[in-house]
């Protein structure tokens, strides 16, 4: 498998009602370091409906400033929908990061 599809196949495995960091899906694909690659990874998503990448945020629980579906606003929405609470476009990782 390809590194894109190694992250999809990680981010369709985080349940609704939590979320996950560029780092810990970097990690958890065997790419320590690659949090970036993650992000483009995750921009360029062929199956926006197949795959939950709103429920990626960075390591301070910020929501994406570009997220690739319609915003931080769509993002929060979507988490929110999920169970997520999100405080000025940020969740508490504390609270709600996936324990893969």
């Amino acid at each position: 498998m390809s590194f894109h599809s190694d992250v999809y196949a990680i981010v369709r495995q985080i349940p609704a009602g939590r979320v996950a960091t560029y780092g810990q899906i970097a990690r958890l694909v065997g790419r320590p370091g690659a949090a970036r690659a993650v992000g483009n990874a995750l921009h360029a998503n062929p199956d926006g409906s197949g795959t939950p990448c709103y429920r990626v945020v960075n390591s301070q629980g910020e929501l994406s400033g570009a997220y690739a579906f319609g915003g931080p606003r769509e993002q929060r929405h979507l988490l929110e929908k999920d169970g997520v609470e999100v405080v000025n476009y940020r969740v508490d990782l504390k609270r709600f990061q996936w324990d893969a």
